[in-house]
C-alpha cells in the first residue's frame, strides 16, 4: 500500500480544528470594533488636524554658523565636512554623493 505523505496526519487535523474552535469561541474583537476604535482615538483630544491655525505659536530654533572646515554641496543645499568634497567648479563645491 502506498502512503501519501502530502496529507494531514489525523492527529494533527484534530488539534487544528480544536485551536480554530477555541479562537472563534474566545472573546476577540470582530474587524468593525476595531476600525471604529481607530475611529474614534484619531479624532480625540490633542491631535493637530490639517489646517489647524498656528499662527500663535512660536518656533525657535538655534542657528550655528558653517565652520570652516564644512561646505555646502551646491547641488543637494546640505552642509558637509571638507572631507566629503569631490569637486568645485566656478566657485561651486560638490559633495561626493551628489557626484557619484
Amino acid at each position: 500500500m502506498a502512503t501519501d505523505y502530502d496529507e494531514v496526519r489525523s492527529d494533527v487535523a484534530e488539534s487544528r480544528n480544536a485551536s480554530l474552535e477555541a479562537l472563534r469561541s474566545a472573546n476577540a474583537p470582530d474587524a468593525r470594533s476595531v476600525v471604529r476604535e481607530l475611529d474614534e482615538a484619531d479624532t480625540s483630544e490633542g491631535v493637530e488636524l490639517p489646517g489647524a491655525d498656528l499662527s500663535g505659536e512660536e518656533l525657535t530654533v538655534t542657528v550655528v554658523p558653517q565652520k570652516e572646515d564644512e561646505f555646502t554641496c551646491y547641488s543637494c543645499f546640505l552642509v558637509r565636512h571638507r572631507s566629503q568634497l569631490a569637486k568645485e567648479k566656478a566657485g561651486h563645491a560638490y559633495c561626493a554623493d551628489c557626484l557619484s
